[in-house]
C-alpha cells in the first residue's frame, strides 16, 4: 500500500520561504514520477512541479517557475519543494502524488496521472 505523507506547511510571510516534504512508502519508488499539486479554496488542483524519481527531470508550472524547486533524495524516500518568494496567490492546499507509470515530461502536469495522492498540507502566505 502507498502511502505518501506530506509535511512542512505553515503561514509565512510575502517574500519569505518554506519547503515541503513527502514522505513515501509502501512501494520501490525508482520507476515512479511524482508530482506537487495545490488548491486553493474555490479553485481547482493546480500542478505545481513533478520530477522523476530514477533520473531527477523536472517540469514546473508556469507561476512557479524561477521561485520553486522540486527535488528528491532517494535513500530516504523523500521528496521536497522548496518555495521561495512566496506570494499571498501562492496560498493553498499542497499535495504530493505519484505516477507508477514513471516519467512522461509535460504530460506530468495532468493530474489524473496519477495513482497516488497524499493528504495535503496548508501553506498561507500573507500579505
Amino acid at each position: 500500500q502507498v502511502q505518501l505523507v506530506e509535511s512542512g506547511g505553515g503561514l509565512v510571510q510575502a517574500g519569505g520561504s518554506l519547503r515541503l516534504s513527502c514522505a513515501a512508502s509502501g512501494r520501490t519508488f525508482s520507476s515512479y514520477a511524482m508530482g506537487w499539486f495545490r488548491q486553493a479554496p474555490g479553485k481547482e488542483r493546480e500542478f505545481v512541479a513533478a520530477i522523476s524519481w530514477s533520473n531527477g527531470s523536472t517540469y514546473y508550472g508556469d507561476s512557479v517557475k524561477g521561485r520553486f524547486t522540486i527535488s528528491r533524495n532517494n535513500a530516504k524516500n523523500t521528496m521536497y519543494l522548496q518555495m521561495n518568494s512566496l506570494k499571498p496567490e501562492d496560498t493553498a492546499v499542497y499535495y504530493c502524488a505519484a505516477d507508477s507509470r514513471g516519467w512522461y515530461g509535460a504530460q506530468m502536469t495532468y493530474r489524473t496521472r496519477y495513482d497516488y495522492w497524499g493528504q495535503g498540507t496548508q501553506v498561507t502566505v500573507s500579505s
